[in-house]
């Protein structure tokens, strides 16, 4: 069923309003897209899901949750960076290496690491506010700079590499041997340009879409150093409130946003990689030998989070357990489909 049919039309027992600080062209609109149209014609048109994209009813992280706490939001996504403030421990998706794929990355988040989290949020939020799921908003992060190619960690040495104003990003640029440069988003084009910033951490498709190639980004390396990970809150008020059939609705609901999250990038990312070559960009892909080392330098950062992190030595060690449990499973399917 598509958004604003007839079912929309049906006056609803239930109205969700769900916002994302992003537009129409990003993978969090399409997953809010996906989420609409099953909740409404899974509910046959019980729930009404009202999408307000952009600022409209909140402008940063911190106020959108509040937002949520208090009730006046019933569905927001962030991304850790913008849940921090209130829940330290979800840098843990930022960690760098730690899952080897998407394969991987998608096992993990949609298991019980994700309830993991959850559960912690719940406890820290005095029950207002629910993890619902872990999507995907731009597929991997890589290093990109305007200097030369980055096949080893010993590339990174001086490279001023724009961050955000964050310690765990910044914990990184400086293991290995990068000097990190905290810059606003709206300012990183300029900077790139002139020389304040060589470099940054980002997925092709904020690459493309900034067209910073024309300010002389022109190295790419596929490092994948972190998978962009998208969390997907909601008032928890709001959630319980509803009749378990009703509930039943919502998490099926959030499985089929998360699926879309997963698949967008991936889709999306195969054009802005061609469009970076065809302009001239170098990409290079690591060796796993290569990959290894990067994931060696970088491990100071992982005593570093679980040392100052809250709650960071627990959330760190979940997040190990369902990587080991994700690539037994994942690896042992593989193995399988080779015989």
């Amino acid at each position: 069923m598509l958004a604003g049919s007839s079912l929309s039309a049906v006056a609803a027992d239930y109205t969700l309003r769900a916002t994302a600080n992003s537009n129409e062209n990003d993978e969090d609109y399409h997953g809010l897209v996906v989420f609409k149209n099953f909740v409404e014609s899974a509910s046959n048109g019980a729930i009404e899901v009202e999408l307000f994209i952009g600022t409209q009813l909140c402008s940063n992280g911190a106020e959108c949750l509040q937002g949520v706490a208090g009730g006046a939001i019933d569905i927001y996504i962030s991304t850790s960076g913008g849940a921090s403030g209130i829940f330290p421990y979800v840098q843990v998706l930022d960690l760098p290496y730690m899952m080897a794929d998407d394969r991987i990355a998608e096992h993990v988040l949609s298991g019980n690491f994700t309830r993991t989290i959850r559960n912690m949020a719940l406890e820290d939020s005095d029950n207002t506010i629910r993890l619902m799921t872990v999507g995907n908003t731009g597929g991997w992060r890589n290093f990109a700079n305007t200097k030369r190619r980055v096949a080893n960690p010993a590339d990174m040495e001086g490279l001023k590499i724009r961050t955000v104003v964050a310690d765990l990003p910044q914990e990184l640029v400086k293991a290995l041997g990068a000097s990190p440069t905290p810059i606003p988003w709206p300012e990183l084009f300029t900077s790139f340009q002139t020389g304040v910033v060589e470099g940054s951490k980002n997925g092709i498709t904020d690459i493309m879409s900034m067209k910073f190639p024309d300010a002389g980004l022109q190295y790419v390396t596929l490092d994948g150093h972190a998978y962009m990970g998208a969390l997907w809150w909601m008032s928890n008020e709001r959630f319980l409130a509803m009749p378990e059939d009703m509930r039943r609705v919502v998490v099926d609901g959030f499985y089929h946003l998360q699926q879309a999250t997963f698949a967008s990038p991936k889709r999306e990312s195969i054009e802005k990689y061609e469009e970076f070559v065809a302009g001239g960009g170098d990409l290079y892909v690591p060796t796993p030998e290569q990959k290894a080392a990067f994931k060696e330098a970088a491990a100071p950062v992982y005593d570093w989070f679980k040392d100052n992190v809250a709650r960071g030595g627990e959330i760190f060690g979940a997040l190990e357990e369902a990587v080991q449990e994700a690539e037994t499973s994942v690896n042992g399917a593989r193995d399988a489909d080779l015989n």
